[in-house]
């Protein structure tokens, strides 16, 4: 029994597009240095899970939680937020650095922070400074703007 030349070319059509996505996710994750797929220890890939994102501001208190908030609902994203002063409300840990495929850090300071407190987990680790500055309220609408289009520029989303 031959199989219909319309489903044919329909499958390999789907096969086509899968391998596009595939390899576009693959030089998307090239770029950020992220390793990609994902194989967990059976072997298996983990080529569909979410980006983890960790935030990174000083008090986890205005910019870190509003690009938490932002980035929360996306559905290839994962996102947490920390600060690096000890009177954080919620002080990165090494947990959260070990979880995140990314960090974001709002300004350069941030970045010398964690480099420095987490130096062997930070190795190989894409940390990217926004460069936004502490004169924001949480979820203001200037913020979240700059973060909308500053992390979807740096991770090639639309």
């Amino acid at each position: 029994m031959k199989d219909d030349p319309l489903q044919t070319k329909e499958k390999r059509e789907k096969n086509w597009k899968l391998l596009y996505l595939r390899s576009a996710k693959l030089a998307r994750a090239k770029q950020l240095g992220i390793d990609y797929p994902n194989t967990s220890s059976d072997g298996q890939t983990e080529g569909d899970e979410p980006l983890n994102i960790l935030f990174v501001c000083s008090r986890n208190q205005w910019r870190s939680p509003s690009a938490e908030a932002v980035w929360r609902n996306h559905p290839d994203i994962r996102a947490r937020s920390a600060g690096t002063s000890p009177n954080a409300r919620r002080r990165v840990s090494i947990d959260d650095i070990r979880w995140s495929h990314s960090i974001f850090v709002m300004e350069e300071k941030h970045r010398s922070r964690l480099l420095a407190e987490f130096s062997r987990a930070m190795a190989n680790k894409p940390i990217h400074v926004l460069d936004i500055p502490d004169e924001y309220q949480y979820m203001d609408p200037e913020l979240v703007d700059m973060l909308r289009a500053s992390v979807s520029s740096i991770l090639g989303l639309p």
